[in-house]
This record gives C-alpha cells, sequence and structure tokens, in this order.
C-alpha cells in the first residue's frame, strides 16, 4: 500500500481510484464547469458506458440497466470500499465560504455512496449525514489529514479517491494512490481537465496491470509497484 506520511496506523486500507472516466484524449472533465455542466462541457459523455449499467442503477435506487463487461467491472469498483474522499468541486458548484447548509451534494437524499466522504475544502461545515449511511465530513487542513480520518472511517476497507480530476493528481504527486482504474470512453474532448499534465507515472513507480474490453469504454488498471 503507499507509503504513510503522517504518524498514524494506516491499516491495511489500500488507496485506489475506481471507475474513473477519461477521454481518449486524456480528459477527465470538460472546460467551464458550472451548475448546469456539473463535470463540464461534454462532460457526461465520458460516463456513457457507466449510466446504462445495472450497477449504476442499483446505487441510484433503482431497477434494470443492462449487464455485461462494463457492468461487471462498475460493479467491482463499489466492493471493499470502506470510505471516499473527493474535492468540493465534485461534492457541489458553491464556491468560497458556505453561506448556509442547504447544498447537499449533486445525489439527492440518498447519494450513492453509502459510507463516509470526506470533501476537501477550505472551508469548515459541520457534517452532513444523509439516507443510506452517507454522511459528507469537510476536511479544510489538507490532503494528508483527509486521507487519515478516511483510512480510520474505512476500518481496513478501502479509500476510494472519487475525483474531480484535481484531487486525484495531488495524490497521485503525493505517492499515497496504490491503484487506479481507468475507463477509458471513446470520446474527443479536445479541451477541459487533463488528467496526467506533468505527471511522470513511470516514474512515480506506477505501471499497467490489467486491460479488460467493455462494450462501451476500454478498461485500464494501473498500479504502483512494491
Amino acid at each position: 500500500m503507499a507509503f504513510c506520511l503522517l504518524e498514524y496506523n494506516c491499516s491495511m486500507s489500500k488507496v485506489k481510484v475506481a471507475a474513473f472516466s477519461i477521454s481518449v484524449d486524456g480528459f477527465g472533465a470538460g472546460p467551464r464547469q458550472d451548475a448546469q455542466n456539473p463535470l463540464g462541457l461534454r462532460g457526461l459523455e465520458l460516463h456513457g458506458w457507466f449510466q446504462e449499467t445495472e450497477i449504476f442503477k442499483k446505487v441510484h435506487g433503482q431497477s434494470g440497466g443492462t449487464k455485461g463487461i462494463d457492468n461487471d467491472v462498475a460493479a467491482e469498483s463499489f466492493e471493499n470500499v470502506g470510505a471516499w474522499i473527493m474535492g468540493r468541486n465534485m461534492f457541489g458548484p458553491v464556491r468560497g465560504a458556505w453561506q448556509d447548509n442547504s447544498w447537499k451534494g449533486w445525489w439527492g437524499d440518498n447519494p450513492p455512496f453509502h459510507a463516509p466522504v470526506f470533501v476537501l475544502t477550505h472551508h469548515a461545515r459541520s457534517p452532513l449525514a444523509m439516507e443510506g449511511g452517507t454522511t459528507f465530513h469537510f476536511v479544510s487542513d489538507g490532503l494528508d489529514t483527509a486521507l487519515k480520518k478516511a483510512q480510520e472511517a474505512a476500518q481496513g476497507k478501502g479509500v476510494r479517491i472519487g475525483g474531480g480530476v484535481s484531487i486525484i493528481r495531488q495524490y497521485l504527486l503525493a505517492g499515497q494512490i496504490d491503484e487506479m482504474h481507468l475507463a477509458v470512453a471513446p470520446v474527443l474532448l479536445g479541451e477541459g481537465e487533463y488528467l496526467f499534465s506533468g505527471i511522470n507515472l513511470p516514474r512515480l513507480g506506477y505501471s499497467p496491470f490489467r486491460t479488460v474490453h467493455g462494450e462501451n469504454a476500454t478498461h485500464v488498471f494501473i498500479k504502483k509497484r512494491g
């Protein structure tokens, strides 16, 4: 697992990025994100492979959906996850100091995480308990603190870095991600948030170890050596 930068018991929590969609040209989100375009312009196109699957419907409290390789690989991404970490931009479009507690995320009263979620922000906010076992905890004192709290909450299960692009990049550069599953969608965005700009993955110790060709995406698994 990743080397721990803080003096605490990291337990056996694997830190992973899972089912994170990117375009063929390497973008993890489109440009100009706002309330109408939470993933940026054309960003939703990256997730077409996932949105029709049975597991997507299930975690959003719906029925139906497609089965197959994409569904199976997506379902793997939810296994053994004890806590999540995400950036404030992924949590919502609100910027600056929290004016009130009215914004509760994009996902309604029963978010699909069903575990503690640690939201990195520069502005403190009280924890937000939702239906289905999800509680959002707002961490205003950095990446290491968020990871420490997430690993403690996970109780030996995995910690999933949900995104967005900036948060994944920061944890990669800190050497704290053990494994990544990237879903390469057959989409060319041309602009947006580029996932690996300026990051030398081999130099950081990462290498691919598994590739799965799904119906609507190619799934590439990367892990950190030793």
